[in-house]
């Protein structure tokens, strides 16, 4: 049932493919979806591999190939490298599976378009990984230390405060109550830790009010 796997041609699509979409599930994970599908073709291509006759060699320049192509990431625009990856990854491709009378059992054609597909597919996705890592964040969280918002409701422990045009989760040691202007003391993460404070207006307010005659 499953001897159209033993196709050296069918065997090298399927791992291939089976790579190209488990790095792009590591790189944006989600449902699981992906990674499901990655591993079963995975899967697949790794029972072809272990009934097939391999060549060494043709192993070992596959995966030399991949140094170039790593440089070539943090490289920008050193397209030498990633070039000599790409022959290097045909060759191997070409010879990675000995057919019986010594020739090889992957069609070039073949080889060299799924070998370059694959290959600018994992440059592009390596790249635009890269540069996210890179960037610069386009707001700084330290900016909110020390700034002072408002409460959206009533909140003990945790709470929604609206600080700097934005809504933001808040933990307070003291109650804050809706409508109060509190004022950030400091940040774990995206929480910020907040106290309520009394603006001058209120501070005002408070003093002018008659004290009650009991």
């Amino acid at each position: 049932m499953m001897e159209f796997l033993l196709d050296p041609n069918v065997a090298y699509v399927l791992l291939v493919t089976g790579f190209v979409i488990a790095v792009l599930a590591l790189i944006s994970p989600g449902t699981g979806f992906l990674e499901v599908i990655g591993l079963f073709i995975l899967f697949l291509a790794g029972y072809a591999m272990f009934r097939l006759p391999i060549q060494i060699w043709a192993l070992v320049l596959i995966v030399l190939s991949i140094i170039p192509f790593v440089i070539s990431l943090r490289i920008v625009k050193h397209w030498g490298l990633l070039l000599l990856s790409l022959v290097g990854l045909i060759i191997g491709t070409i010879f990675l599976f000995p057919a019986e009378n010594g020739s090889p059992a992957i069609h070039p054609v073949l080889a060299v378009v799924v070998s370059f597909s694959a290959l600018m597919v994992l440059w592009i996705i390596g790249r635009r990984s890269m540069e996210a890592v890179s960037q610069k964040p386009a707001f700084d969280l330290e900016r909110l230390v020390g700034q002072t918002g408002e409460a959206r409701a009533d909140f003990k422990d945790e709470g929604t405060v609206y600080v700097m045009g934005e809504e933001w989760t808040a933990r307070t040691s003291h109650p804050v109550h809706q409508g109060s202007h509190v004022k950030v003391t400091g940040r774990e993460g995206l929480v910020l830790l907040v106290e309520e404070v009394k603006t001058v207006d209120e501070l005002s307010d408070s003093a002018n009010k008659p004290e009650s005659n009991e």
